[in-house]
């Protein structure tokens, strides 16, 4: 009987200890940091579109970061939100050349973190 209890308890901890996992490696497709001077070289940007791109960036992250904290369904809509917000606001600072350029990077990133849905 004690045996059992052992067995029933320490398969509930490996059970436990892959949900984690789970969760932190879901969450960490929400991290949007990036190299911000990479990205500036890619996009050609002048000092003052880097540094507009760099505040637009942060609050994009910080975004994703709290999506991350949610449910699926909320998870979803902020993320969306989190995305339309960020390419409207870079299309204020981004010429159309760089726009194309930044979409296309933008993409590629989610389809990688499996966030494009």
């Amino acid at each position: 009987m004690i045996l059992t209890l052992v067995a029933m308890l320490s398969m509930t901890t490996a059970f436990a200890e892959n949900e984690n996992a789970a969760t932190v490696s879901n969450a960490e497709a929400y991290n949007m940091n990036i190299n911000i001077n990479k990205l500036s070289d890619a996009l050609n940007l002048a000092n003052d579109q880097k540094e507009a791109v760099e505040n637009i960036h942060y609050v994009f992250s910080t975004e994703m970061a709290y999506a991350a904290q949610y449910g699926s369904a909320d998870r979803d809509a902020m993320v969306k939100r989190a995305i339309n917000t960020d390419v409207k606001r870079m299309s204020y600072v981004l010429n159309s050349d760089q726009m194309r350029k930044y979409l296309m990077l933008l993409n590629v990133t989610l389809n990688n973190r499996g966030l494009n849905k």
